[in-house]
């Protein structure tokens, strides 16, 4: 990461809410704590949304939007050139259950586009962030995307809830290896820091699941895109996306094409079947 950028006072508050949350987080123990339940069955608890409060006390500022989970959602961001988005706790689910893989997760898009972003996990006391104009600090040192040029030997991180409903069925066997986990804001920042070769989802996410890990992807010199090989925006009125794609800078075409060949399959074995819910993981 360079000394200057123009995200410079992006990054402090984005280091200020992660603390923030890092610091309310430890008050509870991932596994032994109370749960309720939103629509779609997607759980909640206290945590979330004391991070939540937390987040929008040390981030937002006059002028600027906000798009959270857990926020209900003031559609006055689509006027706005500047929008925190942000999941105060991505993988509640891995979080209620005990599991090490969830993160604090936010995102900065200005017009549209994702340009800074930062994830804490405080279960492997690991955090990630950066700029588009100042790359990536995993744990405090730069941070750089695999190098691999193919998908031999590479490792994929893959939503544990898809694999669960056996969606990656048809990539056994294959030349990559398949690793399932949760929060995809964790994975993707994880891809970002080189210690993943790619990650992608093969149902829909929404912008707070994704635009903090694709912004951490960008940073650090890697290629994102969404399943219809396009560029990421964010701050739209649906911010329901189909899904999205990451990987180090030169896996970008045996990826696409891999997900091609997927998606051909699927629609000739399912036709055209209702999109699936979001999934959390």
């Amino acid at each position: 990461m360079t000394s200057s950028s123009s995200y410079a006072d992006i990054l402090e508050r984005i280091h200020a809410g992660l603390e923030a949350a890092r610091t309310i987080l430890n008050r509870f123990t991932p596994g032994e704590i109370e749960t309720e339940y939103k629509h779609g069955h997607d759980p909640v608890t206290e945590a979330d949304r004391a991070v939540d409060a937390a987040l929008r006390l040390n981030l937002l500022r006059d002028g600027e939007g906000w798009l959270s989970e857990e926020s209900a959602d003031d559609v006055s961001r689509l006027s706005k050139s500047r929008v925190w988005v942000v999941d105060p706790l991505d993988g509640t689910r891995e979080f209620v259950a005990g599991i090490p893989e969830f993160c604090v997760s936010i995102g900065f898009v200005e017009n549209g586009r994702p340009v800074a972003g930062g994830i804490c996990n405080p279960a492997t006391s690991e955090t990630i962030i950066g700029t588009i104009d100042s790359g990536v600090l995993y744990n405090g040192k730069p941070g750089h995307p695999s190098q691999r040029t193919t998908l031999e030997g590479a490792l994929i991180l893959a939503s544990r809830s898809e694999v669960k409903r056996g969606g990656w069925k048809q990539f056994a066997g294959s030349e990559f290896q398949i690793r399932p986990m949760g929060s995809v804001a964790y994975k993707l920042s994880l891809v970002a820091a080189g210690l993943a070769d790619a990650t992608f989802t093969l149902t829909p996410k929404n912008e707070w699941d994704v635009v903090a890990g694709a912004a951490l992807v960008k940073s650090a010199g890697g290629f994102v895109s969404t399943l219809e090989k396009a560029e990421l925006t964010a701050n739209r009125r649906n911010p329901l996306l189909s899904g999205l794609v990451a990987s180090g800078p030169f896996l970008k075409e045996p990826l696409l094409d891999l997900i091609g060949k997927h998606t051909v399959r699927h629609t000739s074995a399912h036709g055209s079947a209702a999109e699936p819910a979001p999934s959390r993981g």
